[in-house]
């Protein structure tokens, strides 16, 4: 069978093109060019009809087949000179954006030409969308420090360089060192710093309470140390805005252990729902019920560090690994009771880091769904009590202390309860 798009398997006559596929092809690239070219004209650069007239022109190269393409792509690289001529000579300055944004719609043209679409649309929505949002990404990059960029290098580094090359299987004769599934769990809690660090970025530093709940997807412990060290330096001022900050802080707390347990075991994901979705709802009800300060100035920015580190990713991977062979090896000697202390020890030092190896751990069948659960539940409860002891000691309000100790001890036995309510499903 010849192929209609292509000349050269019709040496003897000239087979006509189908006629809606053609015409669909056209539309398509000229919709594209039509699209990016709008957002150009309104900046005042070459205009909508330029950009439709080269991506119809790359329609029509991809059509006829090779060797056209390149010839389009020569032309469009020749008007793209002259246009740079122009504009150098008349201006004084070059318009390579709108060049890059023409030769890009021109490659759309021809994979639609080709009967591609989705990739052609995709590539033009991008590109429009790039162009459009110029100063909003000037201005995050413009605030990027060198030490950002460093770090956000290392995170892809670990990511897309070291995760694929480690082994897939265990490396050790007890089989309980699997790097790559351990490296996961590393990725997983790297990359949520990563969203909530650009988050913070892109949102500034509204307020105490949107830091907090940022803040506490990372490290709660250390919003709550803060927090505490920011009402005493105000002298019990925030005692709304702090609260309400270690609230948000347990919440995010909570919400970060509940994804974290979905990416690495969904089959332990529905079980740790009521537990930690009880913890989490009943930390937004804390923080709903607790009045809002009418006017508490200018709040104080949160200290937090960048959570993409690499020595942070280092930590938590040694962590995470001495938390999954202590788990396994407690499991497997001592039974559940000797797990269930080794997540609530790891509580007290990380409990993302004794998360995640709860939920491999179930993943891998080291340990049964229920005690898996249970595991996470001990190791986010502890996590949520070790707080008193900061607050008792570092906090001089009376009241404060008493209503926030309350919350925490609620918090905690909503914990519990859950667990008690998965026994009875």
């Amino acid at each position: 069978m010849t192929n209609p798009f292509d000349p050269s398997n019709t040496p003897i006559y000239v087979q006509p093109w189908p006629l809606v596929p053609v015409l669909g092809r056209l539309t398509l690239a000229a919709a594209i060019g039509l699209f990016v070219g709008l957002e150009r004209e309104l900046s005042g650069k070459v205009g909508t009809r330029t950009f439709a007239l080269t991506s119809l022109l790359g329609c029509l190269a991809g059509l006829m087949g090779n060797p056209m393409p390149v010839v389009a792509m020569g032309f469009v690289a020749t008007m793209v000179v002259i246009m740079n001529w122009r504009e150098l000579t008349v201006r004084a300055k070059l318009v390579l954006t709108t060049s890059v944004a023409l030769a890009i719609v021109a490659f759309c043209g021809i994979l639609c030409g080709q009967g591609h679409l989705f990739t052609p649309v995709a590539g033009g929505v991008i590109a429009a969308a790039l162009l459009a949002w110029k100063r909003p990404i000037i201005g995050f990059v413009r605030g990027i420090t060198e030490k950002e960029v460093r770090a956000a290098i290392l995170l892809a580094i670990i990511t897309v360089i070291v995760l694929p090359v480690l082994p897939n299987q265990p490396v050790d004769p007890w089989g309980l060192v699997e790097p790559r599934s351990n490296w996961v769990s590393v990725v997983i809690i790297a990359g949520l710093g990563f969203v909530n660090y650009v988050l913070l970025r892109l949102l500034g530093p509204r307020g105490m309470e949107i830091t907090a709940f940022f803040g506490g997807l990372v490290n709660s412990r250390k919003v709550v140390v803060e927090l505490i060290t920011r009402l005493r330096e105000s002298g019990g001022m925030l005692v709304p805005v702090a609260y309400r900050g270690m609230m948000l802080a347990t919440a995010a707390m909570a919400l970060r252990n509940i994804l974290v347990v979905i990416m690495l075991s969904r089959q332990a994901a529905l079980k740790c729902l009521v537990p930690l979705g009880l913890m989490l709802l009943l930390s937004v009800v804390f923080w709903k019920l607790h009045p809002t300060p009418a006017d508490s100035g200018e709040a104080p920015i949160l200290a937090l560090e960048s959570p993409f580190r690499l020595s942070a990713a280092l930590e938590f991977g040694a962590v995470f690994l001495v938390l999954n062979v202590m788990g396994a090896l407690a499991q497997r000697t001592f039974g559940a009771a000797s797990f269930y202390f080794v997540s609530a020890m790891g509580g007290l030092l990380s409990s993302g880091s004794s998360i995640a190896s709860a939920a491999t751990l179930i993943d891998h069948n080291e340990v049964s769904i229920m005690t898996g659960v249970n595991g996470i539940v001990i190791s986010s409860v502890t996590s949520i009590l070790v707080n008193i002891p900061l607050v008792t000691k570092m906090a001089a309000d009376a009241r404060f202390k008493r209503q926030l100790m309350f919350a925490l001890v609620l918090i905690a036995v909503a914990g519990l309860a859950g667990i008690g309510v998965n026994h009875l499903l």
